[in-house]
């Protein structure tokens, strides 16, 4: 997987979107730090491909909350609990 700033993106497009024919998907970057990821797609899959990035999203979500949790005594995790319900609007289950 290659890597494309936002400078090369903004200067040189063609460029750019050849290379992500060939690799298939890239990082970009700003100011050296990744903010986004460039996927090719086909137009009969984008639906399932989007589907699948917020599947993924979703699983790494759950993997850090649940490495966060691991380092929590049971107290700490009743009080998160508790704090998270006093937010709550009344009768939201």
């Amino acid at each position: 997987m290659g890597y494309v700033t936002v400078r090369d993106l903004r200067v040189r497009p063609g460029d750019v979107w050849e290379k992500l024919r060939e690799q298939g998907e890239m990082i970009l970057t700003s100011n050296g730090r990744p903010m986004a990821i460039l996927a090719q797609v086909d137009e009969t899959d984008v639906e399932a491909t989007l589907a699948a990035l917020r599947r993924a999203r979703a699983q790494a979500a759950v993997a850090r909350m649940r490495r966060a949790a691991a380092q929590m005594s049971e107290a700490e995790i009743d009080a998160e609990i508790d704090a998270v319900r006093r937010e709550r609007p009344p009768g939201v289950a």
